[in-house]
């Protein structure tokens, strides 16, 4: 299943096929008359917000990759103890932009970083680090997995928002499994002075399905692939999986001892 592994090479075509796909949803939806001011899934986020919010984070990823491939340094890492607040207030800073102008400008800086992801070699999509803006130095391949987080999870906002029934893309939700780890462990914030613990993850189905055993310590958490029998699980579909790492929703089945789960739960600030 390389194919839907993003943080390899082979993945590339997969998750860029997707983004696209999500990229196009995502326009369509704000740029129906009516909907600008509409609110979303993302609390205190309108859609025109979110159309806000893609056009800066894009952008700076311009200017961080040609300072990457320019050798050249940048300034240290916000940190993402910060990034909610932040995001919110650099996404509303364009509320003065009209809806027709910033959609423009979303697609259009949309269609560069595509080409600027499709271009990236083999040695480049994990060699190339991308220091970026609120998170340190990455592998290129994460600029690829941050567009689909950010047009796969901010269309289902805009859904969200219109008060239908709705779902997460299965393709979203199966490619972004993975990075739901990482996004964990950068937004893990346990008590230093609790009492470490473990706990299972399983997906129960879709191409990234599988059994993760979590170690939670003082320093945060760590998590690789292993044998759940002897641990408390939280049992999640893909995308159930996507929406509670993003803090949309409260999802999972417990297998065990419920105050280890909400231990866990509980350990995450949101951004």
């Amino acid at each position: 299943m390389g194919s839907w592994n993003g943080m390899t090479y082979e993945g590339k075509d997969t998750l860029l096929r997707v983004v696209r796909h999500e990229a196009e949803d995502f326009y369509a939806l704000a740029e129906q008359p009516g909907v600008w001011e509409a609110p979303t899934g993302c609390a205190e986020w309108q859609v025109r917000d979110l159309v806000g919010h893609l056009v800066d984070v894009t952008e700076n990823y311009f200017e961080r990759f040609d300072a990457a491939r320019g050798g050249l340094e940048v300034e240290p890492a916000y940190g993402v103890r910060g990034m909610a607040e932040r995001a919110g207030e650099r996404g509303r800073s364009f509320r003065d932009v009209t809806q027709a102008e910033l959609v423009e400008r979303g697609r259009t800086d949309f269609a560069k970083m595509m080409g600027l992801l499709e271009a990236l070699t083999p040695e480049d999509w994990t060699g190339l680090n991308v220091s970026h803006y609120y998170m340190g130095r990455l592998p290129a391949h994460f600029y690829a997995a941050f567009q689909l987080m950010d047009y796969g999870v901010h269309t289902w906002d805009i859904r969200e928002g219109s008060g239908r029934e709705h779902a997460l893309s299965g393709e979203v939700a199966d490619l972004l499994v993975p990075y739901m780890f990482v996004l964990w462990s950068a937004t893990a914030a346990p008590d230093p002075e609790a009492t470490p613990f473990e706990i299972g993850i399983r997906i129960t189905g879709g191409a990234n399905a599988g059994d993760t055993r979590v170690s939670v310590g003082p320093d945060g958490l760590t998590y690789a692939a292993g044998d759940l029998a002897d641990l408390t699980v939280l049992e999640f579909d893909a995308g159930s999986f996507v929406l509670t790492a993003f803090g949309r929703c409260h999802g999972g089945t417990v297998r065990g001892d419920r105050e280890v789960a909400d231990r866990f739960l509980n350990l995450f600030f949101r951004i």
